[in-house]
């Protein structure tokens, strides 16, 4: 592989990374729950790993063939966030607090891997993304090109995540009250992306 194909995919998955949405919103949130953000991050990361899965195996490209299908798993997602968004502008969590209501790990992986999972725009974004960075005459086979982007993507994500996670644990262990407020932006920022995956379902 061309190293300018390696740093151009890189620079846009960093980018893309870099900008918050509802996979920032749930690491912050598990971030105010302290001990939860290492199972959180890797639930979202399962999400990401099966986006690159699906897509290299030319799957991607029948979901995204079939409008049904991609709206199926648009609703499933946005309800979800939905779901999720309420309850923490209901319940905002605090530091205080959230050690007695953290749930296991289990349970907070698989909620990142819905967040992740059941998002149809992770998938059209490795769709798009991924072939567009790749050597048809490269001495690797595509599939194999568009594994190693994958993966660089999830290590660069997994990073960043972690960085999010500790840094707003960090922040606002010692606010409370901040804490709570984050919580609530968190879980309005949810309801907001979910809003919007549904406003586009009905146009």
């Amino acid at each position: 592989m061309e190293m300018s194909l390696v740093a151009g995919f890189w620079l846009v998955s960093f980018l893309l990374i870099m900008t918050p949405g509802a996979d920032w919103a749930y690491t912050i949130s598990a971030g105010i729950h302290g001990r939860r953000i290492v199972p959180a991050v890797a639930g979202l990361m399962s999400g990401h790993l099966l986006a690159t899965i699906v897509v290299v195996a030319g799957v991607g490209v029948l979901i995204a063939g079939h409008p049904l299908a991609l709206s199926a798993i648009t609703l499933l997602g946005a309800f979800y966030l939905l779901w999720l968004g309420i309850s923490l502008l209901r319940h905002p969590a605090t530091v205080s607090s959230a050690s007695l209501q953290s749930g296991g790990w289990n349970r907070w992986v698989l909620k990142g891997l819905c967040i992740s999972g059941l998002n149809p725009k992770v998938f059209l974004l490795f769709l798009a993304l991924l072939p567009q960075f790749t050597d048809p005459h490269g001495q690797w086979p595509l599939a194999l090109q568009m594994s190693a982007l994958g993966l660089m993507h999830l290590l660069t994500c997994t990073l960043i995540y972690l960085l999010v996670g500790y840094g707003s644990r960090a922040l606002l262990t010692s606010r409370p009250q901040a804490a709570r407020v984050v919580s609530r932006i968190s879980g309005g920022l949810m309801v907001a992306i979910a809003a919007m995956l549904l406003v586009e379902q009905l146009r």
